[in-house]
């Protein structure tokens, strides 16, 4: 009975081997942690400034508004670029922009009077370096580790991401509750810094001999290719119509503040959603033996919207912590699959282009979701907003599963995208 305990115990490890194997797979890991924990500093400090400046939810919301554009447009670019530059120089160059960027948000808080137009000038500007980054950044991942070890380096990065937005919120809160604004939008570029300096030590990782230079049709063919392929498609709606009902971030000021009284955690109700990710995370060794990953993505996204409705009729913060916890762990598990179903599917002369979609997917869900809450929460009340998101949530994503059966059938052992690309990799 012990050894069938530790044997279970085993399963739910996470595995560390891509830790072991690949020196780029760790830069691309420690980066993303230093990254992600000087801008979950900054994700708490530009609400909260924009709040204190407006007084408005949906100025904070409105934000997700700005964004939108540039990562549309360039998100696409980016992804068409990825696919012909060399992926290194792409890391390297958007990191100088953010970094001039956060030191510009920096700057505006020393103000006397900081200016709201260039809040959303630089929120909009980052926009676009984020929208030119991310899809390299994605797209190197499927290059750096073997084929096999792709559902480890997802949870592995998940996992250093979460650790990041973990940590990051609760300083941000502090910093913000303490010593103020300044200090964070401080934290926040000294994390671009350092994660810009560690891309220099990558490897050069140059286009594949059938890359195509960026261009509107480049574009077009890499959109095509996503909508001809039902299981993608399914990845990037599930996702986004989750998302765009069910966002509750912009909301965590005044539902902190004024509802559950408790400003002084408000960075911990941030954090909420990155413990759940984490403990996901840490137990994700099972996720090697799901080859049904479509249905999971599509339970776990129902899950998320479940656990966030049920948040917002918390008669204390510590119940919505709980929650927004559980509601992290589901959603960290959609991602997981949805990850996984795009590395290991995608061939890599199309990977940039598919990874500026993916961009697109699980950013214009989240951001269009929280101007949906800030106005909805302006018109009827916070709890409201959040509770009617979560429940729509639930339905929206099964509507969705119901329309796309196939991705409800996915198998990742006879898919022929994946036998293929697992051919592929085998050989190579």
């Amino acid at each position: 009975m012990a050894a069938s305990f530790r044997a279970g115990l085993a399963r739910l490890r996470v595995d560390l081997t891509p830790w072991r194997a690949s020196r780029d797979f760790r830069i691309l890991l420690i980066s993303g942690s230093i990254f992600f924990l000087g801008g979950m500093v900054g994700y708490v400090a530009l609400p909260y400034q924009l709040y204190q400046l407006t007084g408005s939810n949906f100025a904070v919301g409105a934000m997700g508004l700005v964004t939108i554009a540039p990562l549309v447009v360039f998100g696409l670019y980016g992804g068409a670029l990825a696919d012909h530059v060399d992926r290194r120089k792409m890391l390297i160059g958007t990191g100088i922009a953010q970094v001039v960027i956060s030191a510009a948000m920096l700057g505006n808080t020393l103000l006397d009077n900081p200016q709201v137009w260039l809040i959303y000038v630089c929120g909009g500007l980052n926009a676009v370096a984020t929208s030119l980054q991310r899809p390299s950044r994605e797209a190197l991942l499927p290059r750096v580790v073997k084929h096999a070890e792709l559902p480890a380096a997802v949870a592995l990065s998940s996992l250093m991401g979460q650790i990041g937005q973990l940590a990051g919120p609760a300083l941000g809160g502090v910093l913000v509750g303490s010593v103020g604004v300044t200090w964070a939008f401080a934290v926040e570029l000294t994390g671009i810094i350092g994660a810009t300096l560690m891309y220099v030590g990558l490897r050069p990782y140059k286009s594949s001999e059938h890359s195509t230079p960026p261009s509107l049709r480049a574009i077009g063919g890499g959109i095509v290719y996503a909508f001809r392929r039902k299981d993608l498609l399914a990845t990037y709606l599930v996702d986004m119509v989750g998302m765009f009902l069910a966002m509750p971030i912009v909301l965590f000021p005044a539902f902190a503040t004024e509802i559950l009284k408790e400003p002084k955690l408000l960075g911990l109700l941030y954090s909420a959603e990155a413990i759940g990710a984490m403990c996901a995370s840490l137990t994700s060794g099972w996720a090697k033996h799901v080859h049904h990953q479509g249905r999971a993505v599509v339970i776990a996204t129902m899950c998320w919207g479940a656990a966030v409705g049920i948040a917002g009729l918390a008669p204390n913060i510590w119940f919505a912590i709980g929650f927004f916890a559980l509601a992290g762990g589901a959603d960290m598990v959609s991602v997981l699959f949805r990850s996984v179903i795009w590395n290991q599917t995608i061939p890599d002369e199309m990977r940039g282009r598919l990874a500026g979609i993916e961009m697109l997917g699980y950013s214009l869900g989240p951001l269009g979701g929280q101007a949906r809450s800030g106005l909805v929460a302006d018109l009827t009340g916070v709890r409201t907003a959040i509770v009617s998101g979560g429940a729509l949530c639930v339905i929206g994503v099964m509507g969705t599963a119901v329309w796309l059966r196939e991705f409800w059938r996915y198998d990742a052992r006879t898919d022929e995208h994946a036998v293929r690309e697992r051919e592929l990799r085998t050989a190579s």
